[in-house]
């Protein structure tokens, strides 16, 4: 364990439970040397020692009747933002495993992933005084009839919402990312922002389509790295059932990083 201290990373965690891939993740960041804090909507029974747990309504409120007709990450894409702002902390995903600290002067940690090119959250920072965090702050604090960027069959899924449905979830049953990569995306382009996105192998090194790998003794996943690597996203919310409920394989990603990490599986599997 490094006995540097770095800046803070933080998440955010909807329910009573880790599995074990959540531990090991927001693990490696403490024996990184970050100081980290995971918000909680609900009394977490299994959260790793070295991890200070919080109230989620330190930094807001959560509508758990909004994430019942969404997703339990759905008011997380609000959360992160508002929490960068609070804490000037950087915001992790339960599931971004940390390769290498975040230097401490880098001051736009997002990237792109996957096949597509737009940006992901999973892992990101902005300075909490900008532009940049205004606008998205903004866009979720008074929310359009439809987001900007919306097409024309995105609009029509839109306007076949029952009105009497809260907008933010009309928006999300029209489009499920339109309060995640689908906005920081479009406002990063608005604001400039965009181009300084980092390189996908610096956040994303593995695409979301390959996520199986992580699961894989013989998938090499370190073959995806790069010496600019400092996050490993592991995606899962893409992971096959399977993966969730039995201890991963010797040798493969997970099994490794989950011994490093001091995490024993086989007590924090999907039931």
């Amino acid at each position: 364990m490094s006995n540097t201290i770095r800046r803070p990373v933080a998440s955010l965690w909807i329910g009573e439970r880790l599995h074990y891939l959540n531990q090991m993740c927001l693990l490696s960041h403490v024996q990184a040397g970050h100081p980290t804090t995971l918000y909680c909507t609900d009394t977490v029974t299994n959260v790793p020692e070295g991890v200070e747990v919080r109230p989620a309504t330190e930094i807001m409120d959560i509508d758990m009747a909004i994430v019942e007709q969404t997703s339990a990450s759905f008011l997380s894409n609000v959360f992160r933002y508002k929490m960068i702002k609070k804490t000037d902390a950087v915001w992790i995903d339960c599931d971004a495993f940390c390769h290498r600290p975040f230097p401490d002067e880098m001051q736009n940690i997002y990237a792109g992933h996957g096949f597509r090119g737009a940006l992901n959250c999973g892992v990101v920072y902005i300075p909490r005084e900008g532009e940049l965090i205004d606008v998205l702050l903004d866009y979720y604090e008074n929310l359009p009839e439809a987001p900007p960027w919306f097409n024309k069959q995105q609009r029509k899924r839109i306007a076949k919402q029952d009105t009497s449905l809260p907008q933010a979830v009309r928006i999300y049953n029209a489009e499920r990312t339109a309060f995640g990569p689908q906005a920081f995306t479009y406002f990063a382009q608005q604001t400039g922002d965009y181009e300084k996105a980092l390189s996908h192998d610096v956040l994303y090194p593995v695409p979301f389509q390959l996520n199986d790998i992580f699961y894989d003794p013989y998938g090499r996943v370190e073959g995806w790295f790069t010496d600019a690597t400092l996050s490993v996203h592991l995606y899962t919310n893409g992971t096959k059932p399977w993966w969730r409920k039995n201890v991963p394989l010797e040798n493969s990603y997970a099994a490794r990083m989950a011994a490093q990490t001091g995490v024993d599986p086989a007590k924090a599997l999907e039931e």
